[in-house]
């Protein structure tokens, strides 16, 4: 069912292109499946799925080249609306990126379970259990952490928030290896994505608004920057 003020076209739209950034399962250049396939993969019908791709085509993320297919398009750049682009260059201190996430990133998870679609939330609860599964493996979680994390910000459906994620990267990029050195920050990063994949399940705002601020002061903790 599509958000409130949002047509069944435009969610499939935002599925599709969570399926880009969020997901990896097409990249720049790729072309998308058939017209059948993709329809019964995101269970909409033929012209709801071209109305999608009509879309992604205005807003620059994919390109019909005829005779071939529909392909994401090489010029792909999400960031560059916002001029985030040369933001995400900058190398603060893993400090300052912990900060910038306890300013906006428990917001972030208060909206997405405002508004979160059925899908939108299937994904953020299947990247947190997937997590969950190499935290417990030992394994590299850097990437599916950034996905959930990124998950829950497309989730608020502000688009502002979504141009911050690289920033937000830099820090999961930073932290993952340091706190993996800790186990009681292991252990933490494991309770507390519970605790928030919970809540949002439950589309319980407030509460996954204060499991996501305590997550990320566990961290700061962690790495000294917070006192007890």
């Amino acid at each position: 069912m599509a958000r409130d003020g949002r047509s069944l076209a435009e969610d499939v739209a935002e599925d599709i292109l969570a399926m880009i950034t969020i997901d990896k399962k097409f990249s720049i250049g790729d072309k998308l499946p058939n017209e059948n396939e993709l329809a019964g993969k995101l269970q909409v019908s033929r012209t709801t799925l071209r109305e999608a791709i009509r879309i992604l085509i205005a807003h620059n993320v994919l390109e019909i080249q005829r005779g071939k297919g529909t392909y994401v398009k090489d010029n792909l750049d999400l960031n560059k609306a916002y001029g985030l682009k040369e933001l995400s260059a900058f190398k603060p201190d893993i400090q300052d990126l912990y900060e910038m996430r306890l300013i906006f990133e428990p917001q972030s998870a208060y909206y997405a379970a405002k508004r979160a679609t059925d899908k939108e939330l299937e994904r953020i609860l299947y990247y947190g259990k997937l997590e969950e599964e190499l935290i417990i493996k030992k394994e590299d979680r850097t990437e599916v952490e950034q996905a959930f994390h990124q998950a829950i910000a497309k989730a608020t459906h502000n688009e502002f928030m979504n141009q911050l994620m690289p920033v937000l990267y830099q820090a999961i990029n930073k932290g993952v290896p340091l706190s993996d050195t800790n186990e009681e920050m292991v252990r933490n990063t494991l309770n507390d994505h519970r605790m928030i994949m919970e809540f949002l399940a439950a589309r319980d705002a407030e509460g996954a608004k204060t499991a996501m601020k305590l997550h990320i002061i566990h961290a700061m903790r962690g790495f000294g920057f917070v006192e007890d």
